[in-house]
């Protein structure tokens, strides 16, 4: 009778050892479930070299975007120093992931790393490049986008890929256009194309600081409400894309650019490597002061 091998099983393999998931469930059903065996299996077959790897934080890495046709990807792999995004076998990795998720538009992580390459998936080269670059190698996060025929993306690396961003331009084919939208997103890290996308409860809680700031510089009651509509339009116009001053020519917004290409902007994913993965601080004199003892 076969062992189940159960989801709890997997990633119990997986954190251990920092292989993907086919391949820890391959090596769990090797061995009918016994994980110090699947352990020592992924060990000979070289692929656990890695894994030690896995409670390392890796917030660094690079970022890239790849245009297919009317399909394009955004994405982020991460390592664990900054030295690493100097890799050239490191570059390369992204920008080979970035072209085959434009190319197979994966809906899930699951699918993406399971995307065929020359040599094996994406996750069996992920592997490969951990082992070969001696850090954590983490692939964090995709971002597939879909145009029509008569609209533009544009792409743009800011620092090599620190910060990457694509944007869609509807109703115009400039690219160039598009890749200046993306290099202004880049800039100013905008959270909304447009005041449509802002919720009503964020709405809400922004007019009620803003009131109170107000009550509290003692203006009076007509006034504050005149002063919070204001207040509230220059809020929008600082989160919101197309209300921003055009950062290569501050004259106009960047609706007013756009339109000027005959176009409207549909959208942006802009991705900055590492940002909300905590960063852990190393105290190296505490560490060697801890190994003295």
């Amino acid at each position: 009778m076969s062992t189940k091998i159960t989801a709890a099983m997997v990633k119990e393999l997986r954190d251990l050892t920092g292989v993907g998931m086919m391949d820890a469930k391959r090596a769990l059903v090797e061995v009918e479930g016994h994980l110090q065996n699947a352990i020592d299996l992924l060990r000979e077959k070289g692929m656990a070299k890695a894994g030690k790897k896995n409670d390392r934080i890796a917030a660094e890495g690079l970022a890239n975007v790849a245009v297919n046709g009317n399909t394009a990807a955004i994405v982020e792999i991460n390592s664990e120093t900054d030295f690493v995004a100097k890799n050239e076998l490191f570059q390369n990795l992204v920008k080979e992931v970035a072209e085959l998720i434009a190319a197979n538009k994966p809906a899930t992580m699951e699918e993406a790393v399971a995307i065929k390459t020359e040599k094996g998936t994406i996750e069996t080269d992920l592997i490969e490049a951990q082992t070969v670059i001696g850090e954590k190698i983490s692939f964090r996060r995709f971002e597939v986008v879909e145009k029509g025929d008569n609209d533009a993306f544009g792409g743009y690396l800011h620092m090599g890929g620190k910060i990457a961003v694509l944007t869609t331009l509807e109703g115009t084919t400039d690219e160039e256009a598009a890749k200046d939208v993306a290099m202004h997103v880049a800039a100013i890290n905008p959270r909304y194309v447009t005041k449509d996308e802002v919720s009503a409860e964020e709405l809400e809680h922004e007019k009620k600081v803003l009131t109170e700031q107000a009550l509290n510089e003692g203006k009076p009651a007509n006034i504050v409400e005149k002063m919070v509509m204001g207040r509230m339009s220059k809020f929008l116009a600082e989160v919101c894309l197309v209300d921003q001053p055009f950062v290569k020519d501050p004259d106009m917004t960047v609706e007013k650019f756009v339109a000027s290409k005959g176009g409207t902007v549909k959208g942006f994913v802009r991705f900055e490597v590492g940002e909300g993965i905590e960063k852990r601080e190393e105290d190296f004199a505490a560490e060697v002061a801890s190994q003295m003892k």
